[in-house]
């Protein structure tokens, strides 16, 4: 006994989601195969199965599709190479011992600035002891920018020396990304 195939029946309601990534890799290969100008976002969004809409969903322009992992993949050199100085100057001793010369200019930069706005002695005990707070808050922010690499370093030493300024009361990380709080722990 012969039996009759079943027909699936056509699929009704809203097409299955594509991603940002799917879209890419079709655009990539139309323009690779057809060229840039030659290929058209309808052409992407026909292919992909999603309307005109979606793609600018996606991307700004038909450009934007080369560009759009270009920001992410800086992000990541700049951090590989933030890590590899940050591993350089702490593991090798003299470079470790000649940061100190750089932390020295530093910190005096800050002691200079508050001496003159407090109209005392850049080497009177405030100033001094500002400017070496504001350095080591600064070096426990970028430790650990370097040892979390989860968000810009500003972050950390924004909220290094908010806690300075709040003079380390626990309430000073309120305010903040609950991310960032916690990793400031």
């Amino acid at each position: 006994m012969r039996q009759t195939p079943v027909m699936a029946e056509p699929r009704r309601g809203r097409p299955p989601a594509t991603s940002r990534r799917e879209l890419e890799l079709i655009a990539l290969r139309r323009f690779t195969e057809q060229g840039f100008d030659e290929t058209t976002i309808d052409q992407i969004a026909a292919e992909a199965g999603v309307s005109r809409r979606t793609f600018f969903r996606y991307f700004n322009s038909k450009a934007s599709v080369l560009w759009s992992d270009f920001d992410t993949e800086v992000g990541t050199i700049r951090s590989a190479l933030a890590d590899a100085r940050y591993n350089l100057i702490s593991s090798v001793p003299e470079l470790h011992a000649s940061a100190a010369v750089h932390y020295d200019a530093w910190e005096r930069a800050i002691s200079d600035f508050v001496a003159k706005r407090i109209r005392q002695p850049a080497d009177s005990l405030y100033p001094l002891a500002v400017g070496r707070a504001t350095l080591a808050a600064c070096r426990a922010g970028y430790d650990r920018w370097v040892a979390r690499a989860d968000t810009d370093l500003t972050v950390y030493l924004d909220a290094a020396l908010r806690a300075l300024a709040a003079g380390f009361a626990p309430d000073a990380l309120r305010g903040q990304s609950p991310r960032l709080a916690r990793n400031a722990r």
